[in-house]
């Protein structure tokens, strides 16, 4: 058993698709996943499991699916994985505000024309770095008109892909060391 790192996309973001966190944990823990830690409301999500990812993020769909009644697309990284996006941290040089950098968890990765098409609609003022299943997106100026955070939040990458600040990124990293 090692720990592992939920991540749900688009739930509790607007009227629909709510799941309410506590609801969430006695969901995963009845279904054997122990312990089971979420950290705010937008669908972050720490256990263990000797799952693969994939598997884990499938079986965690299910669940939503069959108890809250609607889909949810998951993507799930190991602690080991989740540390080494820590670790690499290609901005670190210029993303001085936690809140207004990004990381897009990928289920796959991209098609190279893709990665061109969001490296073309970044503004002057913000950076962009792809590599392999995680983009990272530095957004000074903030993500409300960013054409790039858009398209980072949208649905035309081919691929599920959800997106945290760095301040949960590290925050989950530290919650899965506890596991």
């Amino acid at each position: 058993m090692a720990a592992r790192v939920l991540l749900l996309r688009g739930i509790n973001v607007g009227p629909n698709k709510r799941i309410a966190m506590p609801a969430l944990r006695e969901v995963l823990t009845d279904a054997g996943f122990e312990p089971v830690r979420t950290y705010v409301q937008s669908g972050n999500v720490v256990l263990s499991s000797g799952a693969s990812v994939k598997l884990l993020a499938t079986k965690c769909e299910h669940l939503i699916r069959d108890t809250f009644g609607f889909d949810v697309e998951v993507v799930a990284r190991t602690r080991a994985e989740l540390a080494e996006i820590v670790e690499r941290n290609p901005l670190s040089e210029v993303a001085d505000n936690p809140k207004r950098y990004q990381v897009s968890f990928l289920s796959a990765k991209p098609e190279a024309d893709v990665v061109r098409k969001l490296e073309e609609l970044k503004a002057p003022s913000e950076e962009f770095v792809a590599i392999g299943k995680e983009f990272y997106a530095w957004h000074p100026d903030g993500a409300a008109r960013s054409k790039l955070w858009n398209a980072l939040a949208g649905k035309g990458l081919g691929v599920t892909a959800t997106s945290r600040n760095w301040t949960t990124v590290t925050t989950l990293l530290a919650m899965a060391d506890e596991i």
